[in-house]
C-alpha cells in the first residue's frame, strides 16, 4: 500500500472522528434505549406485535356450576362420564390379558428360577411390540428394573411382572369406579358418595350374601367409618380417591368377594359380616334402656368394664353427643379408637381426650390426673396402689419426648409406645397387663414348652 493512500486513510478518519457528536446520553438512559429495543425486537419475534399481555395468558380456572344452573351441570355430568368411559375403554380387558399372558409365556428365556418362568431385557421389548398399544405403558425400562431382582442372567420373573399388570389395572379399573360416586368432581368423596358405593356394593360381595337388608344401612355406617376415622384426620367430611386407593382398607372390603375365606380372615376383617355384626351387638348389649343411644354409665361396661369414669367424662366432652347420649356412628369412632390405639389416627382421637387444657402437649399435672382414677380403681378392686412417680418415670423413660417435661402426640407416635401409654392412663385392665407383662411374658413361654413336651 502507497503512503498517499494510507495519508487518506488517515484523513478521513480525521474527519470523521471530527465531524461525528459526542454522545452525551447517562448510562441509565443507554440501559434504558437497549432493554426497550430488546422488549421490542424480542416481543415481535414470540408474535406478540402490538397484542396486550393479557391476551395470551390461557383460560385457567373454570367454577363449578352453581345449583340453580341445571343445564351446565347435567353438561358437567355427561361430560366427566364420558371421559371416565372413554378412561375405562384405554384398560385391559380379560380377552387381552390372557393374550399377554400367552405372548409372555411364549417368549420366556431358560433356565426356569425354581418353578418361575423368568423373561430377559430383550424378549420383555419383543413381546411390548407386540402386545399392542393398551400395553405399551407397561413394557419400559423402568418398569423392568422395578421388578429385577438378583437374578444372574439379567431377567425378571413373568409372574411378577403379570402381577404388576393386573395390579395396575385393577387400580385403574377402582378408579373409574369411584370416581363415578365423585358427584363434585373434584377427585374426592363425600360421606354420602362412599356410602352409595358401598350400598351398591354389597350385592357383588358373597361374604355379605347372608345380611338382611335391614341390616345395610347399618353396615354401611360400620364400613364408611373406617374409612373416615383414618383418612380424614382434620374431619372435612371428605376424603381423596387417591388416599383411598392407597390404603389397604379397599382392599380388605373386597377381598369379601372370596367365597372360601376362611373364618380367621373374616374375624380380623372389619368389614365382614361377622365383624359388623360383633360391633353392633356389642352396642345393643350396652343400650340397657333400649333408646338407640347410649349413656356414660351404658358405655362403662364397655370391654372389661375397666375404664376410668375420668376418661369416659372427657369422651362425652369432646364427642358428638345429643342430650348427653352417644349415638352410633359416634360409638365406632370410639371403638375404632380403642381397637387400633398403635395407629397414629387413633393415638390422636386419644390424644385429644387426655389434652384437658388443649396446650398440644401432656405435661406430669395431665398424667397425673388421669392416672389417680387408676388409683382409685385399685384401691376399689383391693389391689396394691402404685406410686405415681415410678409410673411417670416410666412413661418419660418409653416415649423419650424432645421436652423432658412434656409429651406430644408426635412423641407418642415416634416412640411406638402410644398404645401401651394411653393403655396406662385410661384403662384399669390395661395398667395391670403392663404392670404384669413379666410375669404374663413367662406363663406363655411356660406354656410354650409345655405345648412343645406334650408333641
Amino acid at each position: 500500500m502507497s503512503n498517499d493512500t494510507v495519508v487518506h486513510w488517515k484523513e478521513l478518519l480525521k474527519r470523521r472522528l471530527a465531524s461525528s457528536k459526542k454522545d452525551e446520553r447517562t448510562e441509565e438512559e443507554k440501559k434504558a434505549e437497549e432493554t426497550a429495543l430488546f422488549t421490542k425486537y424480542y416481543t415481535e419475534w414470540r408474535g406478540g406485535g402490538n397484542r396486550e399481555n393479557y391476551r395470551n395468558i390461557p383460560r385457567f380456572y373454570y367454577r363449578l356450576p352453581a345449583e340453580d344452573e341445571v343445564l351446565l351441570q347435567k353438561l358437567r355430568e355427561e361430560s366427566r362420564a364420558v371421559f371416565l368411559q372413554r378412561k375405562s375403554r384405554e384398560l385391559l380387558d380379560n380377552e387381552e390379558l390372557q393374550n399377554l399372558w400367552f405372548l409372555l409365556d411364549k417368549h420366556q428365556v431358560p433356565p426356569m428360577t425354581g418353578e418361575e418362568a423368568m423373561i430377559s431385557y430383550d424378549s420383555f421389548l419383543k413381546v411390548g411390540e407386540k402386545a399392542g398399544v393398551k400395553c405399551k405403558q407397561f413394557f419400559t425400562a423402568r418398569v423392568y428394573a422395578k421388578l429385577l431382582h438378583n437374578d444372574p442372567y439379567g431377567r425378571i420373573s413373568i409372574m411378577q411382572f403379570f402381577n404388576y399388570v393386573m395390579r395396575k389395572v385393577w387400580l385403574h379399573q377402582t378408579r373409574i369406579g369411584l370416581s363415578l360416586y365423585d358427584v363434585a368432581g373434584q377427585g374426592y368423596l363425600r360421606e354420602s358418595d362412599l356410602e352409595n358405593y358401598i350400598l351398591e356394593l354389597i350385592p357383588t360381595l358373597p361374604q355379605l350374601d347372608g345380611l338382611e337388608k335391614s341390616f345395610y344401612s347399618f353396615y354401611v355406617c360400620t364400613a364408611v367409618r373406617k374409612f373416615f376415622f383414618f383418612l380424614d384426620p382434620l374431619r372435612t367430611g371428605k376424603i381423596k380417591i387417591q388416599d383411598i386407593l392407597a390404603c389397604s382398607f379397599l382392599d380388605d372390603l373386597l377381598e369379601l368377594r372370596d367365597e372360601e375365606l376362611s373364618k380367621e380372615s373374616q374375624e380380623s376383617n372389619w368389614f365382614s359380616a361377622p365383624s359388623a355384626l360383633r360391633v353392633y351387638g356389642q352396642y345393643l348389649n350396652l343400650d340397657k334402656d333400649h333408646n338407640g343411644m347410649l349413656s356414660k354409665e351404658e358405655l362403662s361396661r364397655y370391654g372389661t368394664g375397666t375404664l376410668t369414669s375420668i376418661f369416659l367424662d372427657r369422651v362425652y366432652q369432646e364427642c358428638l353427643t345429643y342430650d348427653g347420649e352417644m349415638d352410633y356412628k359416634t360409638y365406632l369412632d370410639f371403638v375404632l379408637a380403642l381397637e387400633n390405639r398403635k395407629e397414629p389416627a387413633a393415638l390422636q382421637y386419644i390424644f385429644k381426650l387426655l389434652d384437658m387444657e388443649n396446650k398440644g402437649y401432656l405435661n406430669v399435672f395431665a398424667l397425673n390426673y388421669f392416672f389417680r382414677a387408676i388409683q382409685e380403681q385399685m384401691k376399689i378392686h383391693g389391689q396394691e396402689s402404685v406410686s405415681f412417680q415410678d409410673v411417670k418415670d416410666e412413661i418419660f423413660d418409653m416415649v423419650k419426648p424432645k421436652d423432658p417435661y412434656k409429651i406430644t402426640l408426635q412423641d407418642l407416635v415416634n416412640s411406638s409406645q402410644g398404645d401401651t401409654v394411653t393403655s396406662i392412663l385410661i384403662d384399669l385392665n390395661g395398667f395391670w397387663t403392663y404392670e404384669n407383662r413379666e410375669v404374663l411374658v413367662a406363663n406363655d413361654n411356660d406354656s410354650n414348652t409345655a405345648d412343645l413336651d406334650d408333641t
